[in-house]
């Protein structure tokens, strides 16, 4: 196929997603691997190529580029042209569908530990390559992992993570280990699992406050394995 038969494929496409949301050369290029049977990296070449037919020719008159490989749809209103979706940004690039998960003193605040609402906003990803470093477009903090993300560990991570942060966060709920317990009821945490990330990935603090919340939050209420 020609490459204006790839534009209109992806013209056609690209019209179905919602304002805001990010627009990805490489979903794109898996839609066209979908559709014509291409191998990887020549689906890869026929969407960059048509993405660029696509700005050079106005194709979409509201279609923006945001950054490289990043587009999205904005549209008009009073105030100015939308932008893109920062959070679904965000999400896409460093934690779908499972390469990371909200992490830092701003993930105590969101769960009712305190209500200090700290400035910094931390991801743990699996795309960090360094221990820490930040991304000033988005301004987020991203760090790497204890051990590589996946769908059956994030939360648990994500939860130990938590703990590691307690003691030395400014914690005033009126009953915080029945948070912490509720955490483990909504996720569906094992505190058998709990224990073992905690004993290769954490330290004794940590394996200390899982007993804690087991004792504290409710252990009755909840099933070990």
């Amino acid at each position: 196929m020609n490459t204006n038969g790839y534009v209109d494929y992806l013209v056609n496409n690209i019209m179905k997603y919602q304002i805001g949301e990010p627009i990805l050369t490489k979903d794109l290029s898996e839609k066209i691997i979908d559709a014509y049977q291409l191998p990887s990296d020549k689906a890869k070449a026929a969407a960059s190529v048509a993405m660029k037919r696509i700005m050079e020719r106005q194709a979409i008159p509201n279609l923006r580029q945001y950054q490289k490989g990043i587009y999205y749809l904005t549209e008009k209103t009073v105030f100015g042209e939308t932008e893109i979706d920062r959070d679904k940004l965000l999400a896409v690039k460093y934690m779908l569908p499972d390469d990371g998960y909200e992490t830092g003193m701003l993930m105590l605040h969101k769960i009712g530990l305190t209500t200090l609402m700290p400035n910094e906003r931390q991801i743990a990803t699996n795309k960090a390559i360094s221990n820490t470093r930040r991304d000033n477009d988005l301004d987020i903090i991203l760090k790497k992992p204890r051990t590589r993300i996946n769908a059956e560990n994030k939360r648990y991570l994500q939860f130990l993570d938590i703990l590691t942060l307690y003691n030395a966060a400014p914690v005033d709920a009126e009953d915080p280990y029945q948070i912490l317990g509720g955490l483990v009821q909504k996720y569906d945490l094992k505190y058998d699992n709990l224990l073992r990330l905690a004993n290769r990935y954490y330290n004794d603090k940590v394996i200390l406050e899982v007993a804690e919340v087991a004792d504290k939050g409710g252990l009755d209420q909840y099933e070990i394995t």
